[in-house]
């Protein structure tokens, strides 16, 4: 493997990325690349804007959140939980089959 500017003392960055199910960015933040995913997540679900198109009073949050196993952790589920948000997060230590690795590459392929 070659040299990773994020290993170094290097100054770089990294985008993280909230997105709708079929992709559409929802909110976007920029850190240091030595931040992790994980660090983002109650900051991103917070910069969501009001989501208008149906009759109605705007979205403001969503209802559902899909991760991978990096946010298997009650500190990230439970405020969650509080706001009324619902999570699908994959389990550490459970075998793969859950059936997010469908929905959630949506944020890859954004990037």
């Amino acid at each position: 493997m070659g040299h990773k500017p994020t290993d170094s003392a290097r100054p770089s960055s990294k985008y993280h990325l909230i997105t709708e199910a079929q992709g559409t960015p929802f909110a976007a933040i920029q850190t240091g690349a030595n931040r992790h995913d994980v660090t983002q997540l109650h900051a991103l679900v917070d910069a969501i804007p009001p989501i208008a198109g149906k009759p109605g009073r705007p979205l403001s949050k969503p209802r559902i959140v899909q991760g991978d196993r990096g946010y298997d952790h009650d500190k990230y589920y439970r405020p969650l939980h509080a706001a009324a948000i619902d999570t699908q997060i994959a389990r550490r230590g459970e075998p793969h089959g859950s059936g997010l690795g469908k929905t959630r590459c949506v944020v890859e392929h954004t990037m």
